[in-house]
Protein backbone atom coordinates (compact mmCIF):
# COMPACT_ATOMS: atom_id res chain seq x y z
CA UNK A 1 0.00 0.00 0.00
CA UNK A 2 1.80 3.40 -0.82
CA UNK A 3 2.11 6.06 2.04
CA UNK A 4 1.60 9.55 3.04
CA UNK A 5 3.60 11.42 5.52
CA UNK A 6 2.51 13.02 8.98
CA UNK A 7 4.98 14.85 11.78
CA UNK A 8 4.84 12.76 14.94
CA UNK A 9 6.71 12.51 17.82
CA UNK A 10 8.83 10.11 17.29
CA UNK A 11 11.04 7.38 18.95
CA UNK A 12 14.17 6.65 16.41
CA UNK A 13 16.22 4.23 18.55
CA UNK A 14 15.70 2.67 22.19
CA UNK A 15 17.20 4.19 25.38
CA UNK A 16 16.35 4.64 29.03
CA UNK A 17 16.83 8.23 29.17
CA UNK A 18 14.44 9.39 26.37
CA UNK A 19 17.64 10.70 24.17
CA UNK A 20 15.56 8.70 21.17
CA UNK A 21 12.77 10.91 20.77
CA UNK A 22 12.27 13.73 18.01
CA UNK A 23 10.00 15.10 16.05
CA UNK A 24 9.93 13.83 11.97
CA UNK A 25 7.94 13.32 9.38
CA UNK A 26 6.87 9.53 9.09
CA UNK A 27 4.74 7.86 7.16
CA UNK A 28 1.29 6.57 7.54
CA UNK A 29 -0.77 4.56 4.96
CA UNK A 30 -2.94 5.92 2.21
CA UNK A 31 -6.61 5.55 3.01
CA UNK A 32 -8.52 2.27 1.69
CA UNK A 33 -11.53 0.31 2.15
CA UNK A 34 -12.40 0.13 5.82
CA UNK A 35 -9.79 2.30 6.99
CA UNK A 36 -10.44 6.13 8.10
CA UNK A 37 -8.04 8.98 8.27
CA UNK A 38 -8.10 11.21 11.09
CA UNK A 39 -6.37 14.93 11.64
CA UNK A 40 -5.54 14.43 15.34
CA UNK A 41 -7.24 16.95 17.91
CA UNK A 42 -5.38 15.31 20.83
CA UNK A 43 -3.72 12.42 22.18
CA UNK A 44 -3.18 10.89 25.99
CA UNK A 45 -0.23 9.43 27.16
CA UNK A 46 -0.21 6.00 28.93
CA UNK A 47 2.82 4.11 31.10
CA UNK A 48 3.54 1.65 28.55
CA UNK A 49 4.50 4.74 26.11
CA UNK A 50 7.40 5.08 28.30
CA UNK A 51 8.42 1.72 27.92
CA UNK A 52 7.90 1.27 24.55
CA UNK A 53 10.89 3.87 24.25
CA UNK A 54 12.96 1.65 26.72
CA UNK A 55 12.12 -1.65 24.55
CA UNK A 56 10.69 -3.07 28.13
CA UNK A 57 7.24 -3.42 26.63
CA UNK A 58 5.32 -6.65 25.32
CA UNK A 59 4.58 -4.58 22.26
CA UNK A 60 7.81 -3.85 20.41
CA UNK A 61 7.18 -1.34 17.49
CA UNK A 62 9.42 -1.48 14.57
CA UNK A 63 11.99 1.87 14.89
CA UNK A 64 10.62 4.28 13.98
CA UNK A 65 7.62 4.84 15.47
CA UNK A 66 5.22 7.82 16.81
CA UNK A 67 4.34 7.79 20.39
CA UNK A 68 1.06 7.46 21.58
CA UNK A 69 -1.46 4.83 21.64
CA UNK A 70 -5.01 6.48 22.29
CA UNK A 71 -6.29 10.06 20.50
CA UNK A 72 -8.84 11.90 19.55
CA UNK A 73 -9.75 13.91 16.41
CA UNK A 74 -11.85 14.27 13.28
CA UNK A 75 -12.26 12.34 10.48
CA UNK A 76 -10.45 13.69 7.45
CA UNK A 77 -11.21 11.21 4.96
CA UNK A 78 -12.68 7.41 4.52
CA UNK A 79 -12.21 3.83 2.99
CA UNK A 80 -14.73 2.83 0.03
CA UNK A 81 -16.02 0.15 2.97
CA UNK A 82 -16.33 2.39 5.78
CA UNK A 83 -20.55 2.56 6.79
CA UNK A 84 -20.66 3.99 10.03
CA UNK A 85 -18.84 7.27 9.70
CA UNK A 86 -18.82 9.73 7.53
CA UNK A 87 -16.20 13.14 6.78
CA UNK A 88 -16.25 15.32 9.77
CA UNK A 89 -17.41 13.21 12.36
CA UNK A 90 -15.60 13.84 15.74
CA UNK A 91 -13.84 10.60 16.73
CA UNK A 92 -11.73 9.20 19.47
CA UNK A 93 -9.81 5.82 19.02
CA UNK A 94 -7.14 3.39 20.91
CA UNK A 95 -6.14 0.13 21.25
CA UNK A 96 -2.95 -2.33 20.98
CA UNK A 97 -0.66 0.14 18.81
CA UNK A 98 1.31 3.38 18.71
CA UNK A 99 0.89 7.03 16.00
CA UNK A 100 -1.58 8.88 18.15
CA UNK A 101 1.43 11.91 19.24
CA UNK A 102 1.23 13.19 15.39
CA UNK A 103 -0.86 15.07 13.13
CA UNK A 104 -2.53 12.30 11.26
CA UNK A 105 -3.57 9.24 11.43
CA UNK A 106 -4.84 6.48 9.15
CA UNK A 107 -6.75 3.76 11.53
CA UNK A 108 -8.89 0.90 11.07
CA UNK A 109 -12.90 1.74 11.56
CA UNK A 110 -13.06 -1.03 14.11
CA UNK A 111 -10.71 1.07 16.44
CA UNK A 112 -12.77 4.37 16.19
CA UNK A 113 -15.82 5.33 18.21
CA UNK A 114 -17.89 8.51 18.42
CA UNK A 115 -16.45 11.24 20.78
CA UNK A 116 -19.13 11.34 23.52
CA UNK A 117 -21.04 15.00 22.87
CA UNK A 118 -20.25 16.62 26.78
CA UNK A 119 -16.60 15.26 26.03
CA UNK A 120 -13.59 17.79 25.08
CA UNK A 121 -11.10 16.31 22.72
CA UNK A 122 -8.93 15.99 25.65
CA UNK A 123 -10.89 13.96 27.64
CA UNK A 124 -11.58 11.90 24.69
CA UNK A 125 -8.27 11.34 24.14
CA UNK A 126 -7.78 10.08 27.44
CA UNK A 127 -10.86 7.74 27.82
CA UNK A 128 -10.58 4.32 26.24
CA UNK A 129 -7.06 2.90 27.71
CA UNK A 130 -7.91 3.66 31.16
CA UNK A 131 -12.03 2.68 31.09
CA UNK A 132 -11.28 -0.40 28.62
CA UNK A 133 -8.76 -1.94 30.81
CA UNK A 134 -10.83 -1.27 34.18
CA UNK A 135 -13.56 -2.57 32.48
CA UNK A 136 -12.54 -5.89 31.20
CA UNK A 137 -10.38 -6.40 34.07
CA UNK A 138 -13.15 -5.99 37.13
CA UNK A 139 -16.45 -7.17 35.20
CA UNK A 140 -15.03 -9.67 32.60
CA UNK A 141 -12.10 -11.32 34.05
CA UNK A 142 -12.19 -9.76 38.11
CA UNK A 143 -16.49 -10.87 38.11
CA UNK A 144 -16.64 -8.16 40.57
CA UNK A 145 -19.93 -8.07 42.66
CA UNK A 146 -22.26 -5.90 44.40
CA UNK A 147 -21.11 -5.24 47.73
CA UNK A 148 -17.51 -6.62 47.43
CA UNK A 149 -14.57 -5.04 48.43
CA UNK A 150 -12.31 -3.86 45.80
CA UNK A 151 -8.95 -3.07 46.32
CA UNK A 152 -7.23 -0.59 43.78
CA UNK A 153 -3.24 -0.03 43.79
CA UNK A 154 -1.96 3.04 41.94
CA UNK A 155 -5.17 4.95 42.67
CA UNK A 156 -3.66 8.04 41.58
CA UNK A 157 -2.62 6.89 37.85
CA UNK A 158 -5.20 6.98 34.60
CA UNK A 159 -5.99 3.08 34.98
CA UNK A 160 -6.22 3.12 39.06
CA UNK A 161 -8.74 6.14 38.91
CA UNK A 162 -10.58 4.40 35.93
CA UNK A 163 -10.86 1.38 38.23
CA UNK A 164 -11.94 3.16 41.08
CA UNK A 165 -14.85 5.33 39.48
CA UNK A 166 -16.05 1.40 37.51
CA UNK A 167 -15.76 -0.66 40.84
CA UNK A 168 -17.75 2.56 42.61
CA UNK A 169 -20.15 2.14 39.46
CA UNK A 170 -20.68 -1.35 40.04
CA UNK A 171 -21.70 -1.43 43.50
CA UNK A 172 -18.33 -1.88 44.96
CA UNK A 173 -16.77 -1.07 48.71
CA UNK A 174 -13.72 0.87 47.04
CA UNK A 175 -10.30 1.14 49.12
CA UNK A 176 -7.68 2.64 46.76
CA UNK A 177 -4.30 3.09 47.69
CA UNK A 178 -1.13 5.43 46.67
CA UNK A 179 1.34 7.39 47.57
CA UNK A 180 0.74 10.83 48.11
CA UNK A 181 -1.89 11.62 50.79
CA UNK A 182 -2.28 14.42 48.55
CA UNK A 183 -3.62 13.00 45.56
CA UNK A 184 -5.35 10.17 47.51
CA UNK A 185 -7.62 13.49 48.63
CA UNK A 186 -8.63 13.28 45.07
CA UNK A 187 -9.24 9.88 44.46
CA UNK A 188 -11.44 10.18 47.38
CA UNK A 189 -13.51 12.66 45.42
CA UNK A 190 -13.63 9.99 42.76
CA UNK A 191 -15.58 7.83 44.50
CA UNK A 192 -13.23 5.68 47.05
CA UNK A 193 -14.45 4.96 49.88
CA UNK A 194 -11.69 4.80 51.82
CA UNK A 195 -7.75 5.83 50.90
CA UNK A 196 -4.53 4.22 52.36
CA UNK A 197 -1.08 5.72 51.65
CA UNK A 198 0.89 2.49 51.10
CA UNK A 199 4.02 4.14 52.36
CA UNK A 200 4.64 3.70 56.28
CA UNK A 201 8.00 4.62 57.98
CA UNK A 202 9.68 4.59 54.55
CA UNK A 203 8.54 0.76 53.71
CA UNK A 204 5.07 -0.81 51.86
CA UNK A 205 2.55 -1.52 54.16
CA UNK A 206 -0.72 -1.77 53.94
CA UNK A 207 -1.56 -5.21 54.36
CA UNK A 208 -3.08 -4.51 58.37
CA UNK A 209 -5.04 -1.83 57.45
CA UNK A 210 -6.86 -3.69 54.67
CA UNK A 211 -8.01 -6.24 56.73
CA UNK A 212 -8.88 -3.86 59.45
CA UNK A 213 -11.04 -2.25 56.93
CA UNK A 214 -12.95 -5.50 56.28
CA UNK A 215 -13.25 -7.08 59.34
CA UNK A 216 -10.14 -9.45 59.01
CA UNK A 217 -11.21 -11.49 55.92
CA UNK A 218 -9.52 -9.24 53.00
CA UNK A 219 -10.19 -7.71 50.03
CA UNK A 220 -12.31 -9.99 47.33
CA UNK A 221 -10.57 -7.98 44.31
CA UNK A 222 -7.18 -6.57 44.10
CA UNK A 223 -6.51 -4.27 40.87
CA UNK A 224 -2.99 -4.11 40.48
CA UNK A 225 -0.84 -2.34 37.95
CA UNK A 226 2.21 -1.93 40.77
CA UNK A 227 3.62 -5.07 41.36
CA UNK A 228 6.44 -5.69 43.48
CA UNK A 229 6.23 -5.00 47.02
CA UNK A 230 2.66 -4.20 46.66
CA UNK A 231 1.49 -7.74 44.91
CA UNK A 232 3.94 -8.95 47.99
CA UNK A 233 1.44 -7.90 50.80
CA UNK A 234 -1.85 -8.06 48.59
CA UNK A 235 -1.33 -11.84 49.22
CA UNK A 236 -1.42 -11.23 52.48
CA UNK A 237 -4.66 -9.38 52.53
CA UNK A 238 -6.98 -11.14 49.94
CA UNK A 239 -9.99 -12.98 51.11
CA UNK A 240 -11.09 -16.00 50.18
CA UNK A 241 -12.24 -17.09 46.69
CA UNK A 242 -10.34 -13.21 46.13
CA UNK A 243 -9.56 -12.59 42.67
CA UNK A 244 -5.89 -10.87 42.12
CA UNK A 245 -6.03 -8.96 38.89
CA UNK A 246 -2.29 -8.68 37.55
CA UNK A 247 -2.44 -5.15 35.31
CA UNK A 248 1.29 -4.38 34.69
CA UNK A 249 4.17 -3.50 36.90
CA UNK A 250 4.14 0.35 37.19
CA UNK A 251 6.49 -0.25 39.91
CA UNK A 252 9.13 -1.74 37.61
CA UNK A 253 10.01 -4.79 39.73
CA UNK A 254 8.07 -8.07 38.64
CA UNK A 255 7.03 -10.47 41.63
CA UNK A 256 6.97 -13.93 42.10
CA UNK A 257 4.41 -15.93 43.62
CA UNK A 258 4.69 -18.81 46.43
CA UNK A 259 1.75 -21.34 45.26
CA UNK A 260 1.21 -22.00 48.78
CA UNK A 261 -0.86 -18.96 49.27
CA UNK A 262 -3.64 -19.33 46.94
CA UNK A 263 -3.61 -23.06 47.60
CA UNK A 264 -4.33 -21.98 51.33
CA UNK A 265 -6.64 -19.06 50.33
CA UNK A 266 -8.24 -20.09 47.32
CA UNK A 267 -7.83 -17.31 45.80
CA UNK A 268 -7.15 -16.84 41.86
CA UNK A 269 -4.59 -14.68 40.20
CA UNK A 270 -5.73 -13.49 37.10
CA UNK A 271 -3.76 -11.63 33.94
CA UNK A 272 -5.69 -8.52 32.66
CA UNK A 273 -4.93 -7.68 28.32
CA UNK A 274 -7.64 -5.57 27.77
CA UNK A 275 -6.50 -5.25 23.99
CA UNK A 276 -5.45 -9.34 23.31
CA UNK A 277 -9.13 -9.93 25.17
CA UNK A 278 -10.96 -8.04 22.27
CA UNK A 279 -8.62 -9.68 20.14
CA UNK A 280 -9.12 -13.55 20.99
CA UNK A 281 -13.25 -12.84 21.14
CA UNK A 282 -13.65 -9.61 18.74
CA UNK A 283 -17.68 -10.07 19.65
CA UNK A 284 -17.38 -9.91 23.32
CA UNK A 285 -14.52 -7.53 22.84
CA UNK A 286 -16.98 -4.94 20.35
CA UNK A 287 -19.64 -5.08 23.67
CA UNK A 288 -16.81 -4.34 26.28
CA UNK A 289 -16.30 -1.09 24.12
CA UNK A 290 -20.08 -0.26 23.26
CA UNK A 291 -20.70 -0.75 27.38
CA UNK A 292 -17.99 1.92 28.31
CA UNK A 293 -18.84 4.18 25.22
CA UNK A 294 -22.76 4.16 26.45
CA UNK A 295 -21.30 4.74 29.71
CA UNK A 296 -19.25 8.21 28.92
CA UNK A 297 -22.64 8.95 26.46
CA UNK A 298 -24.80 8.93 29.79
CA UNK A 299 -21.54 10.80 31.62
CA UNK A 300 -21.52 8.37 33.95
CA UNK A 301 -17.52 8.15 33.13
CA UNK A 302 -15.55 10.92 32.75
CA UNK A 303 -11.29 11.18 33.04
CA UNK A 304 -9.69 13.16 35.04
CA UNK A 305 -6.64 15.40 33.08
CA UNK A 306 -4.51 16.91 35.24
CA UNK A 307 -2.50 18.54 32.71
CA UNK A 308 -2.50 19.08 29.14
CA UNK A 309 0.68 19.76 26.82
CA UNK A 310 1.31 21.00 23.88
CA UNK A 311 2.28 19.21 20.31
CA UNK A 312 5.76 20.88 20.78
CA UNK A 313 6.20 19.52 24.43
CA UNK A 314 5.72 16.21 24.13
CA UNK A 315 9.11 15.22 25.31
CA UNK A 316 8.09 17.23 28.47
CA UNK A 317 5.29 15.68 28.83
CA UNK A 318 6.79 12.28 28.86
CA UNK A 319 9.25 13.32 31.34
CA UNK A 320 6.59 14.28 33.54
CA UNK A 321 4.90 10.98 33.51
CA UNK A 322 8.46 9.68 34.18
CA UNK A 323 8.58 11.39 37.05
CA UNK A 324 5.28 10.39 38.54
CA UNK A 325 3.83 13.40 38.93
CA UNK A 326 0.54 12.74 37.28
CA UNK A 327 -3.01 12.10 38.89
CA UNK A 328 -5.27 10.66 36.20
CA UNK A 329 -4.10 10.99 32.72
CA UNK A 330 -1.63 14.04 30.70
CA UNK A 331 -2.98 14.74 27.55
CA UNK A 332 -1.15 16.56 24.64
CA UNK A 333 -3.14 19.24 22.64
CA UNK A 334 -1.68 19.02 18.99
CA UNK A 335 -4.33 20.24 16.19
Amino acid sequence: MSEDLTEGFVCSNLSDDLSGLSFKEIPIEKVSKNFVKIDIKAASLNFPDLLMTQGKYQNKPELPFALGMEGSGVISQMGSDVKNYKTGDEVMFGGWGHGAIAKSIVVSESMISLKPESYSFEEAAAFKTAYLTAYVGLIRRGQLQRGETLLVHGASGGVGMAAVQLGKLYGAKVIATGTSDEKLEIVKTWGADEVLNIFENEKVSFKDRVKDLTNGKGADVIYDPVGGEVFDQSIRCINWGGRLLIIGFAGGTIPTLPVNYPLIKGFSVVGVRAGEFGRRDPVLGKENIDIINTLADEDKLRPHICKVFDFKDSKEALEYLENRELIGKVVIRIN
